[in-house]
């Protein structure tokens, strides 16, 4: 056991480096990349009728059913002299390209923040582990240091925790939609099932923008509040314990 206790201290000195580079260097290149963000395309779109998409389902022409025989249409009918062959009245829509494209403007979004919100995750539970390794053991008093590194710490899981749930709205908006679309495959007649897709589109289009802006506030928060403790969160306890209660 003793001989990888180096490599476990080199792994700990290496989190605690890469922590404090991370704070003092990439948070503010990434608060700035963020509003870069914010203020072009695809995040930045004016007019909400360029989010939306064309289904590429058209709305097939009336069929005109002359039924003399009183029957109701799409009601099935034997044949004269062939008892064991029925006629069905309607046929199934196949739809002239072949699928429904997804949504091109809504998918360049969600492209972009994936990433992003992977990086988020990564990098919450790399300055979780930082502050875990600088609190001291338990002792008796002057613990106000070791106060501030746990709501730190607090504060981290939280983003952390909101950062991994981003993930189940994606997936929820491409599953709503999906069903939204075939709907509209099914009763192409009825325009309140195309308007409701492109609400979906026009909602999930401000939810994303709104998450990336969440993104940019963790990192501001996260940022502001480690720098602001730096000093108690690397040394919680002051060796001269009269200093402790200034």
């Amino acid at each position: 056991m003793a001989e990888y206790l180096p490599q476990v201290e080199s792994y700990k000195g290496s989190v605690k480096e890469k922590a404090e580079e991370l704070v003092k260097k990439k948070f503010p290149e990434r608060i700035i990349h963020f509003n870069k963000l914010l203020e072009e395309s695809p995040f930045l779109c004016e007019n909400l009728d360029n989010v939306h998409s064309d289904l590429k389902i058209p709305v097939p022409e009336p069929v005109i059913l002359n039924n003399h025989d009183g029957d109701p249409p799409g009601k099935k009918r034997k044949l004269c002299g062939e008892d064991d062959i029925a006629v069905n009245g309607a046929k199934m829509f196949v739809l002239p390209s072949g699928s429904v494209p997804i949504n091109s403007h809504i998918t360049n979004m969600v492209d972009t923040i994936k990433p992003l919100i992977c990086q988020l995750v990564e990098e919450a539970n790399l300055l979780k582990m930082w502050i875990s390794f600088l609190i001291p053991k338990i002792e008796d008093g002057n613990n106000f240091g070791v106060s501030i590194q746990e709501e730190t710490l607090g504060e981290i899981r939280t983003v952390e925790s909101e950062a991994a749930s981003f993930f189940d709205q994606i997936s929820r908006y491409y599953m709503t939609r999906a069903k939204l679309v075939s709907k509209v495959a099914k009763y192409p007649h009825i325009d309140d099932y195309r308007r409701t897709v492109e609400e979906l589109d026009e909602k999930e289009y401000l939810s994303l923008r709104i998450t990336l802006s969440e993104i940019r506030n963790h990192y501001a928060t996260l940022h502001d509040m480690i720098t602001k403790n730096m000093e108690k969160i690397k040394k919680p306890r002051s060796t001269n314990s009269i200093e402790a209660m200034y």
